[in-house]
């Protein structure tokens, strides 16, 4: 086994190979089971850290293989001394805006900082923590301070929250449910589901052991209430449920707002219930029509007939990639032939016609501005723990609000962008109020966050949050993407100077042939009064 890193092209073929991970330079019989790309050391290049498993071993090993100028240094490998007992949580443990491993170890819940390049170990948590494996653990903000706080998922199972009071982590019981509906629980993700400004616990479930009959439940900020967000998967005669979590293929959701409405959407892999076969799904966010889920307003509704999807066959994973880099999201789907050990990754394009608007936010870690060690490019890398939400007015005169964090889970396949896209609808208005947060210090008292005002839609935002204690200093690099409003304006300009430039011509045309004539009538005068 090996990874293979490629780098993305704006020309066809828009992913070429670039690095090569070999397993010659692993242990024997070492499998790998996560890659989370991170600039552990800070010195604003991009590393690349692997969990393994060695030799049928159920503890995690850690390698980190450090950046070094747009490659990777394959001597100057490090391997962790110690090991975990399920994948970490990358995360900003000490918000110095650079990654930390977070994890359980043999016998406690630990950080690893390894920004010397050397491991440097610290008890993470004040109470004791029964990690749950498969863990669903994030670092993402869930009282709307714009500061990432701690989600643990325990044995149980169960959940606790962390906030992060002044930069250090407090267990609280009043944010979200400790206890999930179903005792048969798949990974827990966060999106804004429905469109508040706070980050809503989603959690796919089955209601028996065999999965027959599956839920996907929505927990808001502040209440102890489980709400029903999609519990209908029959498709005409055939009954769909989520795939029984096993290894390598985790009972997950993964978001993303595919038509810009401001209403985070999902992919999902299910399996047929009364038959064979499991197939990627979208699951489009609309308003909601069942008793169940009028608290929230909003509900998830399977898309039973897209047939792009419908054509992979045996789906084991699917999720958004923006591939054109161009605001849209389009889906990456991971299939397995039946009876090859072989995986094919497809991509599908989105065509999603409606002329919506976004904002496209990337949080880079900020940490030099340009006298960046070894001349390396300035600014920094994309970081986990950012916030990023947005106020504003839609064409309605109502009022809009979506959040979004920035890489707030990495463990079994959370497979999260490096970059928040927010639906803004079809609302071409700019964007009144945009926030952005990043993690505090232990000790800092004040938020770590700035406000920008009138943000053009469909613009991409590059937030460099330096010097990180000073966010009046913060600046932010603006790149627009045209919409296809602004084409057929362009069409209709252009056609619009031609047709006034054929008038013109016409007209100058008559006015020149009227000249002539005059000027013939003018000759043969003066020839007449010659006589």
């Amino acid at each position: 086994m090996e990874v293979v890193i490629f780098q993305a092209d704006s020309k066809i073929p828009y992913f070429k190979p670039k690095l090569h991970i070999k397993k010659d330079i692993f242990p024997r019989d070492t499998i790998i089971t996560g890659v989370v790309p991170g600039d552990y050391d800070g010195d604003s290049q991009m590393d690349v850290l692997l969990t393994t498993q060695i030799q049928n071993s159920k503890q995690t090993t850690i390698f980190i293989f450090w950046g070094n100028n747009q490659t990777l240094d394959m001597s100057g490998r490090i391997m962790l001394n110690k090991t975990f007992r399920d994948q970490p949580l990358v995360m900003d443990f000490n918000g110095d805006m650079i990654p930390d491993i977070f994890g359980f170890t043999n016998t406690v819940t630990e950080v690893c900082y390894v920004t010397n390049r050397i491991p440097v170990w610290r008890n993470a948590l004040s109470l004791a923590v029964n990690m749950r494996i498969p863990h669903s653990n994030a670092f993402i903000d869930l009282n709307k301070d714009l500061t990432a706080d701690l989600f643990l998922t325990t044995e149980g199972p169960a959940f606790e929250t962390w906030i992060n009071k002044d930069g250090n982590f407090t267990k609280v019981d009043d944010v979200l449910p400790a206890e999930p509906p179903n005792k048969t629980v798949g990974q827990s993700s966060f999106a804004d589901f429905d469109g508040d400004g706070y980050q809503d616990h989603l959690l796919p479930v089955c209601s028996d052991l065999a999965c027959q009959h599956s839920a996907i439940y929505m927990a808001k900020s502040g209440s102890k209430e489980w709400v029903p967000v999609l519990s209908d998967f029959k498709s005409k005669d055939t009954v769909w449920s989520f795939v029984p979590q096993k290894a390598g293929q985790p009972m997950a959701l993964h978001f993303g707002d595919y038509n810009l409405d401001g209403f985070p959407d999902a992919l999902v892999v299910l399996r047929n219930t009364t038959g064979s076969g499991q197939q990627a799904f979208l699951l489009e966010n609309v308003p909601c029509n069942s008793p169940g889920c009028q608290s929230v307003g909003r509900m998830f509704e399977v898309q039973w007939d897209q047939s792009d999807l419908g054509a992979i066959k045996n789906a084991v994973m699917a999720t958004f990639f923006d591939i054109y880099e161009d605001g849209i999201l389009d889906m990456l789907v991971l299939s397995q032939a039946e009876g090859k050990s072989d995986l094919v990754i497809h991509a599908l394009k989105n065509n999603f016609e409606s002329d919506a608007y976004f904002v496209k936010v990337m949080v880079l870690s900020g940490l030099c501005s340009n006298d960046c060690p070894e001349d390396v490019k300035p600014y920094g890398v994309n970081q986990p723990g950012p916030y990023v939400s947005y106020t504003t007015t839609d064409s309605n005169g109502n009022l809009k609000n979506a959040s979004a964090g920035q890489l707030s889970q990495s463990a079994h396949f959370s497979l999260q962008l490096p970059y928040t896209v927010l639906g803004l609808g079809r609302s071409a208005n700019f964007l009144d109020h945009l926030f952005v947060g990043i993690p505090r210090k232990p000790g800092e008292t004040a938020a770590r966050m700035k406000e920008w005002m009138a943000i053009i839609p469909n613009s991409q935002l590059i937030v460099i949050p330096f010097p990180q204690d000073q966010p009046s200093s913060w600046s932010a690099k603006l790149y627009l993407t045209p919409s296809n409003s602004v084409l057929l304006t362009a069409i209709a300009l252009i056609g619009v100077c031609v047709f006034i430039l054929v008038i013109i011509g016409i007209l100058h045309w008559k006015e020149k042939k009227a000249d002539d004539r005059e000027k013939r009538q003018e000759a043969h005068r003066f020839h007449f009064d010659a006589m």
